[in-house]
């Protein structure tokens, strides 16, 4: 059984930084790739980035290039994603999701279909 558990939501001012963090655990020497999605209300569950399982690969939705940056401890299965200069349009519920496979390319990493094991997602609220 494998546990996501995501933590940093919270409120704060558009132009405001925020860090969400995510821990994959309960398989023994295994290793994830790990993703970030997001959804806002009434609207369909959208990619944010994602980190390979060798941290060597990194992707961002174009959103939040020059804004957002992934990094992780994968040899912990941890993975942060540092949010500056936030908008309100990235008000979400944040959800993170591990897959213990890595892709060719970067399509796979954008689609929540190739991923495993999710989060109870964390709120993130920016106002304006």
């Amino acid at each position: 059984q494998v546990q996501v558990v995501e933590s940093g939501g919270g409120l704060v001012q558009a132009g405001g930084s925020l860090r969400l963090s995510c821990i994959a655990s309960g398989r023994t020497n295994s290793r994830y790739a790990m993703g970030w999605f997001r959804q806002a209300p009434g609207k369909e569950r959208e990619f944010v980035a994602a980190i390979s399982r060798t941290g060597g690969s990194k992707y961002y939705a174009d959103s939040v290039k020059g804004r957002f940056t992934i990094s992780g401890d994968n040899a912990k299965n941890t993975v942060y994603l540092q949010m500056n200069s936030l908008k309100s349009e990235d008000t979400a519920v944040y959800y993170c999701a591990a897959v213990n496979s890595d892709y060719s390319g970067p399509y796979s990493y954008t689609d929540p279909k190739k991923y495993n094991y999710w989060g109870q997602g964390t709120q993130v609220t920016v106002s304006s």
